[in-house]
């Protein structure tokens, strides 16, 4: 695992430690009762997690099927261990809510049956609440819900057929100081009972917490992190759940993506039923109203597609701001054939970068050993029973290895993004007179950025091929001056003026080693600023603007005046374009290129995935941004927040 994977994993551990002691939080139920209650409950979890964990799949002692492949592990299904465990927890819970009712002074904004949804909280922390003073706020949104809900009032599900980007809700910035909606997992889960089947990916996992915003009969095959040898496995680790980790080279990198893909149940479809006009209502069979009809068949079998930046642990969802885009694709009528030709599209992306983090071994263990009637088949079914074509989205994909040839190259990383700005038509062209490309670059890890790398990418934002400059040396790349890029980050002062302050920060990170680095590109730095208030973001987005030409645009890596492609027409159909996904802005996720300009190697350290869409002006970059625009360059003064220098994230 490269330096930089090293210190996010860290961070996580010991940011995960720290939420169970932030002053933010108050303890209304401390008495013996409590500790002891909770003491039993690790102990329980211990146990049962040891109990799944010895379930292995055999089918082979050191390297377990990769992707692709054809071998049929034997998975038990016997897991009464931990479906005891998660009955007496279930148990146990309800009998501490009920207690802390009697114990929590009644809020005079709140309706008397509000308390905590039993989705919003971990067990672990359910004894944890917020401070009178925040949790009394409720948001006035429509179609958002507060962090506290009352479980007598449904929510209406919203349903999103041309695709929705937001950000979480956070308990230090509700509601959001630009007023615009947010996403909670139960919004982006939708109802318990509707959910038939989910495939997930994350790279940090509390398998007890996500494992209650499921009924306990959903089959989920979860992607994971693989150990340290890094070989691809396949294990059960709940009831009706596998966990799948792909192959990482020597246990370097991590498998980050961040995806969900969520089948609903399949509902009867009343399309059959005669259809009656009477004055302006139509009325199908019984009379029933049309548009619930319509709401109904609209429903049934859909699939929701989800990529995020959060990790699946209750850290990412309540107390630090990510970005999740989702959209709702509806079933087809009847499957459709393989298209071979289909290589590019959506749905081919995202098949392929299943294949990649081994999920198909795990799909065909789950449907061989427990359910044959799962709504997919095969991974190639996504295509084939789902209609992708109101996704105007185009997705990027990392995978983890050493991609040779164009025709493996241009699927992944960087260069897959220069593939996506050009079917954008977002091209710049290479002639000196092309508008410039200006890329904000906000994450929440930092890497090690030469003046090669970042003209690397930059080359790629453009929308222009790295055959222009594999066959220049690498002592005139090295003389390049840095291209158009500003990087987002947060300074040291704004971590500590956060909500949550320096405690907070334990997943955003800058090494010292890196900053202090001979020719760091200190002057390309801005401040990471939340639109929503004094939270910190996990996100990670690209902002790209169109620029006229000037000063600042770098040609130096193309020999000539004109662009002499012809394959791809440059125009100008809108200001700029976005990115949104798992990606940091860093090699380990965006790859580098060596190679000849013939035959081009793409190594690529994690696996990632995200999505980019055009932007049609610069007002509506301001309203996707996450971050304030434009961002505050730093000052002489200022430093990068630099986790390892906290006292709150020494390593002990």
């Amino acid at each position: 695992m490269s330096s930089e994977d090293d210190d996010l994993a860290r961070a996580i551990a010991l940011s995960l430690q720290e939420t169970t002691r932030k002053p933010a939080l108050v303890n209304l139920d401390s008495g013996e009762d409590e500790d002891t209650e909770e003491a039993r409950f690790q102990q329980e979890l211990n146990e049962a997690l040891k109990a799944s964990q010895n379930q292995t799949i055999p089918s082979q002692p050191s390297s377990q099927p990769m992707a692709g492949s054809s071998s049929r592990p034997n998975i038990s299904s016997d897991l009464t261990p931990v479906s005891t465990f998660l009955s007496e927890r279930a148990q146990l819970e309800r009998e501490r809510r009920e207690r802390q009712k009697r114990l929590r002074p009644p809020s005079p904004d709140a309706p008397a049956s509000e308390d905590y949804s039993e989705e919003e909280e971990p067990p672990a922390k359910r004894h944890q609440v917020y401070p009178s003073s925040q949790s009394n706020v409720r948001s006035n949104i429509p179609g958002v819900s507060s962090f506290r809900t009352s479980n007598s009032v449904p929510t209406i599900e919203q349903l999103f057929w041309n695709g929705e980007l937001r950000q979480t809700a956070t308990q230090s910035a509700e509601p959001r100081k630009d007023g615009k909606p947010t996403f909670r997992l139960t919004e982006v889960l939708g109802k318990k009972s509707d959910l038939t089947f989910a495939i997930m990916s994350s790279y940090a996992l509390d398998f007890p917490w996500i494992y209650q915003f499921f009924d306990p009969s959903v089959p989920v095959i979860m992607v994971a992190q693989p150990d340290e040898s890094g070989e691809a496995t396949i294990k059960n680790v709940l009831p009706h759940w596998i966990r799948t980790t792909p192959f990482l080279r020597g246990g370097f990198g991590c498998q980050h993506m961040k995806v969900s893909i969520i089948i609903n149940r399949t509902k009867s479809q009343l399309t059959d039923l005669p259809v009656v006009h009477a004055g302006n209502i139509f009325l199908v069979g019984d009379g029933r109203n049309l548009l619930s009809i319509l709401k109904l068949f609209y429903k049934t079998g859909r699939l929701r597609v989800v990529i995020s930046t959060a990790n699946l642990i209750a850290y990412d969802w309540r107390d630090m701001e990510n970005s999740v885009w989702l959209q709702d694709i509806p079933l087809r009528s009847r499957p459709v054939p393989l298209d071979p030709k289909a290589t590019d599209d959506f749905p081919t992306a995202l098949q392929r970068a299943l294949y990649a983090v081994n999920v198909k071994p795990a799909l065909a263990a789950m449907i061989r050993d427990n359910h044959p009637d799962l709504p997919l088949k095969s991974i190639d079914e996504l295509r084939q029973k789902w209609d992708w074509s109101s996704v105007k989205a185009h997705l990027v994909a990392s995978i983890a290895g050493k991609h040779e040839g164009w025709p493996l190259v241009i699927q992944y990383g960087h260069p897959r993004l220069m593939f996506v700005v050009r079917k954008l038509g977002m091209r710049t062209g290479a002639a000196k007179s092309t508008k410039n490309l200006i890329l904000e670059c906000q994450g929440s890890s930092l890497g090690t950025y030469t003046t090669q790398w970042l003209n690397e990418f930059h080359w790629s934002a453009r929308g222009e091929s790295a055959e222009d400059w594999l066959d220049k040396t690498k002592k005139l790349r090295e003389k390049l001056p840095f291209p158009s890029v500003k990087i987002v980050f947060p300074t040291k002062a704004t971590v500590q003026a956060s909500a949550m302050g320096e405690q907070g920060g334990g997943t955003i990170f800058c090494r010292r080693k890196q900053w202090s680095s001979k020719n760091f590109p200190k002057g390309h730095f801005y401040d990471s600023k939340s639109k929503a208030g004094p939270v910190l973001m996990h996100s990670k987005m690209i902002i790209a603007m169109l620029q006229n030409s000037g000063s600042e645009l770098q040609n130096e890596l193309s020999d000539t005046e004109d662009d002499t492609d012809d394959e791809v027409e440059v125009i100008d159909p809108g200001a700029g374009w976005a990115y949104v996904g798992s990606h940091n802005f860093t090699p380990s996720a965006w790859g580098t290129l060596s190679g000849s300009s013939f035959n081009p190697t793409l190594n690529i350290t994690n696996y990632e995935l995200g999505v980019v869409f055009l932007l049609k002006d610069a007002q509506e970059a301001d309203s996707i941004a996450c971050f304030q625009r434009p961002p505050t360059k730093y000052t002489s003064r200022d430093e990068p927040w630099i986790q390892e220098e906290s006292v709150y994230h020494q390593s002990h």
